[in-house]
């Protein structure tokens, strides 16, 4: 939990208060006038946890496990040795190996492995670390930007 001070004009306060409850958990906002005739406000915040797009979000309209298990695996073996393969590439991975993972049947090892998958996406993409950072849940929230973006560019 952390303290925000802000002084600002009497009629913004409502609103700065509202627009800090969209970014952190705030208590009441406490009210105190500033010597310069604004107002003072106090707000006890704290960070929000991340809302990741569920399983079912983030993997809507994606093509079947073995199917996408298929396309990732071709492009592996199709690049040269040492190739850097690009994001999309990373991302899909870690994407297939999180819905294995989330299937019946699994088995701690596809949960280490699609947690090692997300971890080297995150790492890729420079994911801020936080509390309770979950990469999975990143990785779920990636691939339903990339798929959204894909359907958009389609329209």
């Amino acid at each position: 939990m952390f303290e925000i001070r802000i002084i600002c004009d009497p009629a913004d306060s409502d609103r700065v208060v509202r627009e800090l409850g969209t970014c952190f958990r705030t208590g009441p906002a406490r009210q105190y006038p500033a010597r310069d005739g604004r107002t003072r406000l106090y707000v006890s915040a704290e960070h929000r946890p991340t809302e990741w797009p569920t399983p079912e979000e983030a993997y809507e309209g994606a093509p079947s496990i073995l199917d996408a298990l298929t396309a990732v695996t071709a492009t592996a073996a199709d690049a040269e040795c040492f190739t850097a393969l690009d994001r999309d590439y990373y991302l899909h991975k870690a994407a297939v190996l999180d819905r294995i993972a989330l299937g019946p049947g699994a088995d701690p090892r596809d949960q280490t492995a699609a947690e090692d998958a997300a971890a080297c996406l995150a790492g890729m993409d420079g994911a801020p670390p936080t509390a309770g950072h979950d990469s999975r849940g990143y990785v779920r929230e990636q691939y339903a930007l990339w798929a959204n973006s894909r359907t958009s560019k389609a329209a």
